[in-house]
């Protein structure tokens, strides 16, 4: 996550069934560069803008960890405690599209649909 503050958008991520060309397509039209990132057996990318050292996003294959994402940009979040905002978030109406996780050795996230319909995520350092 390229900004750790809290609350503010620390990163994006488009999940999409084909990755290699959607990676592309933002290559041409936005002008970023792409660095794979191994999940195992496949690739994902992050994706840095012109002028700066760290990725900003990333496009991601919809399967693993990101199976049942839906394909959209969605905005991460970031919360001190994953868990208390996801809780909070549950009980005021929204959804768990993919229940917390944990990422690396003490981070966690989710994506939640709020009350509204509208998706993003939040994650934890």
């Amino acid at each position: 996550m390229a900004d750790q503050k809290l609350g503010v958008i620390g990163w994006l991520d488009l999940t999409v069934p084909d990755a290699e060309n959607i990676r592309e397509f933002y290559e041409k039209v936005v002008g970023w560069t792409s660095a794979p990132l191994s999940m195992g057996d496949y690739n994902d990318y992050v994706m840095t803008p012109p002028g700066v050292e760290d990725g900003v996003a990333g496009v991601c294959h919809a399967r693993g960890g990101n199976a049942g994402v839906p394909p959209m940009w969605i905005p991460y979040f970031t919360v001190a405690d994953a868990e208390k905002s996801a809780a909070e978030a549950e009980s005021r109406g929204a959804e768990f599209i993919k229940p917390i996780s944990p990422y690396g050795p003490t981070g966690k996230w989710c994506v939640i649909r709020d009350p509204a319909g509208a998706t993003f995520a939040l994650f934890q350092h």
